[in-house]
């Protein structure tokens, strides 16, 4: 059984800048690099310094790709799958998304614990930008 639930509208993430949002008690970072829709979200947590920063990391491009350096200790997390270009045993977990109508949905997969976003007609939950 899966639920689905609004994380934040779109608006509230700025370009080029990422938020965190807590969902199912994990903490998501969610990053909007470009002035249009598309967004990336990965785990939080910076799994070098064991501490929840990656939201707060510099974006840049590197070989046509986007990445984020994490604040502390500068390791480079891609945005698509959350691969880490200089260990990939510290690769942190990707999330997909997706946008309906300016909001940005959770998908909380219960059993496997893999958060997604989708969009969805039937909404529960509740907004969480108090939660950044």
């Amino acid at each position: 059984m899966s639920q689905w639930r609004p994380v934040c509208d779109i608006e509230q993430i700025l370009p080029a800048t990422g938020v965190c949002a807590l969902v199912n008690n994990q903490q998501i970072a969610i990053f909007r690099p470009h002035h249009n829709d598309e967004l990336f979200a990965i785990s939080n947590i910076d799994s070098f310094a064991q501490a929840s920063v990656l939201s707060r990391g510099i974006i840049a491009e590197h070989d046509n790709t986007l990445w984020v350096a994490s604040p502390l200790k500068k390791q480079c997390f891609r945005l698509s799958d959350g691969y880490c270009m200089e260990d990939a045993t510290r690769s942190v977990a990707a999330y997909p998304v997706r946008v309906n109508a300016g909001t940005r949905f959770a998908h909380d997969l219960i059993l496997s614990l893999m958060l997604c976003c989708a969009a969805g007609d039937a909404l529960t939950g509740s907004m969480l930008p108090s939660r950044f």
